[in-house]
């Protein structure tokens, strides 16, 4: 796979990188932020993938989350890929929450969709197998994300046992089959068969989780989508029904922006080194 760095900046002692690659998968190219610790320089450091939200590219979270302090302290690789397939021969909409830069961390079956927007594969298969090229990272790996990336770090912890040893989400959609933006997307990417929806909608892969990976949620209580398109209460009725541990945090005040995220970041940062070291 073809890769060029094109950015480089230090940061908290290590490196914060973007690199444009080559996916066979998406069949386009894409951009991807990583951080590299200080630690990096000695040896393989445990990797974090962040998955963010609806609108945004590989800088929503380099930018602003605040996260590379955490991850230097902690010796940890960051990882945050764009959202979706770009490209002029990349099949859009007109509007922000279907198409480019709303992925859904899926694997689209329906046209003009699945010719690019396989994102699952994408991010469960293609960008660990590039990022585990280099010697600076492990095979050890966490996943977490925002919003529509909280959706998507969800559902691929819960299909994936043993891959990741930790995740973790803010304001995530828990049950995207059962809102509208979930709806919309579903029907577009998937077609009308919500059976098929049932794969990439946490709230009904809870219940047949082959490993009990505790998930740990951050959500804020004044959230303009907390009542409309996320409902975690859905998450937590479905986790107390498998038995599957949650740790659902509702944080008073807090928005769905970035100064929520930044607020919490060392927070989960801290969870996933723990996991990690494990």
């Amino acid at each position: 796979m073809t890769s060029e760095r094109i950015e480089h900046r230090a940061c908290f002692g290590g490196w914060q990188d973007v690199y444009r690659h080559e996916s066979k998968v998406l069949g386009c190219d894409m951009t991807v932020g990583v951080y590299y610790p200080p630690q990096a320089e000695q040896g393989p450091c445990p990797v974090l993938y962040w998955l963010s939200g609806l609108t945004c590219t590989e800088q929503n979270f380099i930018t602003k989350a605040g996260a590379q302090r955490y991850a230097a302290e902690h010796g940890i690789i960051l990882v945050a890929p764009d959202t979706s397939p770009r490209g002029d021969d990349v099949a859009d909409a007109d509007s922000y929450d279907l198409g480019k830069g709303a992925g859904f961390y899926l694997n689209a079956t329906e046209q003009p969709w699945a010719t690019h927007y396989r994102m699952y594969d994408y991010i469960t298969e293609e960008l660990p197998a590039w990022v585990e090229a280099d010697p600076a990272a492990s095979d050890v790996r966490a996943i977490s994300g925002h919003s529509m990336g909280g959706h998507g770090a969800l559902t691929i912890a819960l299909k994936n046992p043993g891959r990741y040893r930790s995740v973790s989400a803010f304001s995530p959609i828990v049950a995207p089959a059962q809102v509208p933006w979930g709806e919309k997307a579903f029907a577009a990417y998937l077609g009308q068969d919500r059976a098929a929806w049932q794969r990439y909608d946490a709230t009904a892969l809870v219940a047949m989780a082959a490993e009990k990976l505790p998930l740990l949620v951050d959500q804020g209580g004044a959230d303009e989508f907390l009542e409309s398109q996320l409902k975690p209460h859905l998450l937590q009725a479905a986790c107390e029904a498998a038995g599957h541990p949650l740790q659902l945090r509702m944080q008073p005040g807090y928005d769905h922006s970035y100064y929520f995220i930044a607020s919490f970041i060392g927070d989960h940062i801290a969870h996933h080194a723990a996991a990690m070291r494990g």
